[in-house]
């Protein structure tokens, strides 16, 4: 059987993660300072900082804001769970938001409406890797924090003052006011677990700087991780290239089929961190009929917010349709060529 996910893990990372058991130095410390210049030169930052998870990531970004209890966040119905629990932990009100079905993401009209509801902060996660209209979501006046998870490397197209677009790409994660990037499993550059904070600019560098200062050790990432991430930024390219040649094939095969593709940017435009393919007939029909060829699929969005609330049913009405109908197809670097070839010759034929 063809697993829906496996972590590309390869000799390089192997070996940074036993060097740093060999010389007993797993806790936070030079690993640590390392991954951080490492994703400084690959995102372009001005400052950041390693820690355990994406929930804590968000509680300091939260902090450095100084945000007041009680206000509303944005998140999108198809964002992880952890953030709708991670906002309510802190005393937010999280404002839940349906999305474009197109595209499994939240457009500006959407968040414009969220404003009107009382929406002062949007977090904005960029779901299978596609990246949403950063340039007129961060035009509408309020902070956003990105979520740069499953799009990490993509760039963005800028557009001048016409709305014309330009030549000059910018790099996805360093719109916002901070910038999280996973670190978990199955995100596109994992370290088992964890995350990146990252402050693009100047003056929230210097704020989050201040924070960090006091922090207790077990929030900052250990560096038996770290080893694992470092190598794993490094290798993002190579990666990342493998994983959309896969993709481009994919796009091919279901060009003929009955099921849909998300609209997204092609080239730099978007990451290939997996393939989500919405289908138009039964879910348990599909998954049946690839569990026969010895290919696994899952749905994409079983641990988002729409399906931990499902209250938010009548509102969210297209993120619980994709939530119904969106899987994941495998794809990721360490997929032979002929377990490629073969899902590519089950996507022309699904029922």
């Amino acid at each position: 059987m063809i697993p829906t996910y496996s972590t590309t893990i390869r000799r390089k990372e192997m070996d940074a993660v036993l060097t740093c058991m060999v010389d007993e130095k797993i806790g936070p410390g030079e690993l640590n300072g390392k991954l951080i210049q490492q994703v400084k030169e690959f995102i372009k930052c001005d400052g950041a900082v390693a820690l355990r998870s994406p929930s804590i990531a968000l509680k300091y970004a939260l902090k450095s804001l100084d945000f007041e209890s009680g206000r509303k966040i944005m998140i999108s119905a198809l964002a992880p769970a952890w953030q709708y629990q991670t906002v309510s932990s802190m005393g937010f009100e999280p404002l839940v938001l349906d999305v474009d079905e197109s595209t499994g993401l939240v457009s500006v009209e959407i968040v414009e409406e969220g404003i009107k509801e009382g929406g002062s902060l949007l977090l904005l996660h960029e779901t299978e890797g596609i990246v949403p209209d950063l340039q007129g979501i961060c035009a509408l006046g309020i902070p956003v924090i990105e979520d740069i998870s499953q799009s990490a490397g993509a760039c963005v197209m800028q557009k001048d003052e016409n709305g014309q677009t330009t030549e000059e790409r910018v790099q996805a994660g360093t719109f916002g006011v901070f910038t999280i990037l996973g670190l978990e499993e199955r995100d596109v550059i994992t370290a088992g677990g964890g995350a990146i904070l990252i402050a693009p600019g100047r003056r929230e560098w210097i704020v989050l700087k201040h924070i960090m200062e006091n922090v207790p050790v077990t929030d900052l990432l250990p560096d038996i991780n770290c080893a694992l991430a470092w190598v794993q930024v490094k290798e993002y390219p190579r990666n990342e290239a493998t994983r959309k040649e896969i993709f481009s094939l994919y796009q091919r095969a279901c060009m003929v089929g009955r099921h849909k593709m998300y609209a997204r940017e092609s080239d730099e435009g978007s990451t290939a961190s997996c393939f989500p393919l919405v289908l138009n007939s039964s879910f348990k029909d599909v998954k049946q009929y690839t569990a026969k060829k010895d290919i696994e699929i899952q749905p994409a969005y079983e641990g988002s917010v729409i399906a931990m609330e499902d209250s938010l049913s009548e509102k969210c009405i297209h993120a619980k349709s994709l939530l119904l109908r969106c899987v994941h197809i495998p794809l990721y670097p360490r997929l032979t060529h002929a377990e490629s070839a073969k899902i590519v010759k089950v996507l022309g034929s699904l029922p």
